[in-house]
């Protein structure tokens, strides 16, 4: 089924909306949400997850990547906020979001993995365990799977396009919500044939709203769009 086949009716509540968001009582932005945006959001959530898990480090090991310095990028501070301001903000509106994520009974459970496997292989056992187990004891829609097992088979490409047209920021500075959208979408972009291009920056677009800071909608919008403009070289 196509993005287009999940969208609201015409007259429908969700459908009443100037370019998928419409401002509710007291100027808050209400956005479209489809069957597909929600096995989106899914899949950015288990990813998120992981992600803070330490599964998708390669070999357990800190990206040196991540102990550059800024400074020595132009426009760093100019056009963004510090990794640190966004993070805070980003974890201040998830706490107040419904995440899927599964309690454990102590903190060993975030710490890095005792586990000498590759990243996607990780990826791949949790999102499985993930899709059926979640604190809100419902399984991952099919597109959502089907994301995550996208996302595992081709995660060290994903996250190579990634950082080739990322500008200004390496995958290991963005905040980790913004690097779980940017992961999906740029697997939509470039593997996934059902999904037209611009759908998949529009999605990304409405998840970067609804979940991360009020930049990251502007910053992945450029990132996916150059590769958007480059998927065909990309295969």
């Amino acid at each position: 089924m196509s993005d287009t086949e999940n969208a609201a009716q015409p007259g429908s509540p969700a459908a009443d909306t100037d370019g998928g968001a419409s401002r509710a009582k007291g100027g808050q932005v209400k956005h479209t949400v489809t069957a597909r945006t929600k096995a989106r959001r899914r899949a950015v959530e288990i990813l998120f997850e992981a992600d803070q898990r330490g599964l998708l480090r390669v070999n357990n090991a800190q990206d040196p990547r991540q102990d550059e310095d800024r400074d020595a990028r132009p426009g760093y501070d100019r056009d963004f906020r510090s990794r640190e301001e966004r993070e805070r903000e980003i974890e201040d509106r998830m706490n107040r979001e419904d995440w899927y994520l599964v309690e454990d009974e102590d903190d060993t459970a975030l710490e890095e993995p005792d586990d000498e496997r590759e990243p996607a292989e990780r990826l791949r056992e949790f999102a499985a365990e993930r899709a059926v187990h979640s604190a809100n004891h419902t399984e991952a829609p099919a597109y959502a799977r089907e994301i995550l097992t996208g996302v595992a088979d081709h995660l060290s490409e994903v996250d190579d396009t990634i950082e080739t047209y990322a500008q200004g920021w390496t995958l290991s500075r963005m905040p980790a919500v913004d690097r779980a959208i940017a992961r999906v979408a740029t697997w939509e972009i470039v593997w996934n044939d059902d999904v037209d291009a611009p759908v998949a920056l529009d999605e990304a677009m409405t998840l970067a709203r609804m979940l991360s800071t009020d930049e990251s909608p502007r910053y992945l919008n450029g990132l996916l769009g150059r590769i958007g403009d480059l998927a065909d070289t990309l295969r």
